[in-house]
Parts: structure tokens; sequence; C-alpha cells
């Protein structure tokens, strides 16, 4: 028993610390992060499960009001435990996306941070895939995310202040994979709209930070068995990374590796090519 407790320990050193290289690092403290937020208003998109779930809880901590956003008002209230504010609303229907940032400014006026948050992942080879596929990965990770900074944006530069979050994925990084057409294709998109809105947005005294995620450990992650055993991290431990980028306001916060694969990708695409390319079981 005890060799095999040890051996379990081991293992479990090992992924944490597989899970810490390959993963962008969190780090401050509850006082720095305390003095971001206490007494600002901070929207979460995608806040009733996981990184959202976990960031808004961190967030309540810290002293922040805390506007959370997700399809499903149950699980957003089991989250807010009476400390956040529900807004119900599905970000691929425009109308309600428009709805929501028209309560937002009337009962809280422009917020101090957006945290763009919501996403859905999808893994499916093209032969299986829809039109469909397409279209809702796109509204939710790209059009619904546009469409809440463009509503909210005016009031945030007529203010003079404000900082922007972006929950990005290393998957915009590294080359295209087999599987992974319309996510990859889709938060690249919305990173390209996001970097630049800043550039514009700076001259009105609006940040933004970029943040891309590795595998975080959620129910989005879970159904592919694929990722079971890879390295990643908890919700938890993800949230502490957006606690630096909303703390600190970097403009870029991604994995080591992930500006190496970006610059190796930019130099020639034919290794990774070979080395990924699929082919279907026969």
């Amino acid at each position: 028993m005890i060799i095999r407790d040890g051996t379990l320990a081991a293992r479990i050193s090992r992924s944490r610390l597989a899970g810490a290289l390959m993963s962008p690092r969190g780090g401050v403290g509850v006082e720095e992060l305390r003095g971001a937020v206490e007494g600002r208003t901070v929207l979460i998109t995608g806040a009733s499960y996981g990184l959202g779930a976990a960031t808004a809880r961190m967030l309540a901590d810290a002293g922040a009001t805390v506007l959370m956003t997700a399809r499903t008002a149950a699980a957003l209230a089991e989250v807010a435990g009476g400390r956040g504010h529900c807004y119900p609303a599905d970000l691929s229907d425009p109308a309600a996306v428009g709805e929501l940032a028209a309560r937002v400014l009337a009962e809280h006026g422009p917020p101090d941070v957006v945290v763009s948050n919501a996403g859905k992942s999808i893994r499916r080879t093209l032969a299986a895939s829809r039109f469909h596929d397409f279209q809702r990965t796109m509204a939710v990770n790209y059009l619904g995310p546009v469409r809440l900074l463009l509503d909210l944006l005016p009031a945030m530069r007529a203010r003079g202040s404000g900082h922007l979050v972006n929950v990005s994925t290393i998957g915009v990084q590294v080359p295209p994979g087999p599987r992974w057409a319309a996510y990859q294709a889709s938060k690249s998109a919305f990173d390209v709209f996001f970097r630049s809105a800043a550039l514009e947005a700076a001259a009105d005294g609006i940040t933004a930070s970029s943040v891309y995620m590795g595998l975080i450990r959620t129910r989005m992650s879970a159904p592919t068995a694929s990722l079971a055993n890879a390295p990643g991290q908890s919700a938890d431990e993800a949230a502490g990374v957006l606690a630096r980028a909303i703390a600190r306001r970097p403009a870029k916060i991604s994995p080591w590796w992930a500006d190496l694969a970006e610059l190796g990708a930019a130099v020639s695409r034919r290794p990774w090519e070979a080395a990924v390319r699929w082919r279907p079981r026969r």
C-alpha cells in the first residue's frame, strides 16, 4: 500500500507539474486583487459553470460587484449565492445580447471590467459535421461577444476607463489541427476582432488583456476522451490566471511554449501539417 500510495502521489505531482508548465501562470495575492476590483463592476459571460463560475466567486470574495450572464438562470443563481447579479441570456441570440447590454447599462452603468469567457467547444470531423455546427460555434464564440462589446464600449469609452479580458485558447496560437476546424476558426475570429478593437479603445482609456488558456478541466472538456490524461488546470487555477489579467492588465498572457509554436508556425507550416495529418480509420 505504501508503494502504491507513493506511486500515486508521484503521478499526481508530475501531473500538476506538467499542467503548470503547459498552462499560463497566475500569481496575484488576495490584497492585490482586492485593490483592483473592490467596489468595481465586473461582467462575466459564461458564468454558470467552470472557469466563469470560479472567476465569479473569486471576484465576489475580493469585493467586486459581479454581473453574471449565461443561458441557465438556475445555475447562475446557484453560483451567485446572493453575492452576484444574474442576467440569463443566450449569446447566440443577437436580440438577447442587445437586451443584456441595455439592462446592464441601465442598472449598473458601464462595467469596469468585461470578461468574455463564454465559449462553445466542438471536436468533430468534417465528414460528421453539419453547417449548423459552424453557425452555432461562430455565434457563441465570435458574433455574440462582438455584439456585446459593440453595445457596451461606447459608454465605457465615454467614461474614459475600463478593462476588457478575452479568455482565448492556445488553439489560436498553434497551427490548425484535425477535427477542430469549427472551434479554432471561431476563437481565432474573436481574437483578431478583440486585438483590433483594443487598439482603438486604448485612445479612450480602455485597456485589454488576451489570455490564451491551455486545457482547463471542466464539463466543456470532459466529453473529449483524448484530453483525459493531458496536462491541464482546474477551474480555480485558471481563475487565478484571470486574476492576474484583471489586476495587472497585461496585453497578453500565454504559456511560454505557445509563443514558440506561434513563431514556428509563422516560419513554416509544413512540419506541423506532416506530423498531424489525420487519416480516418478503415
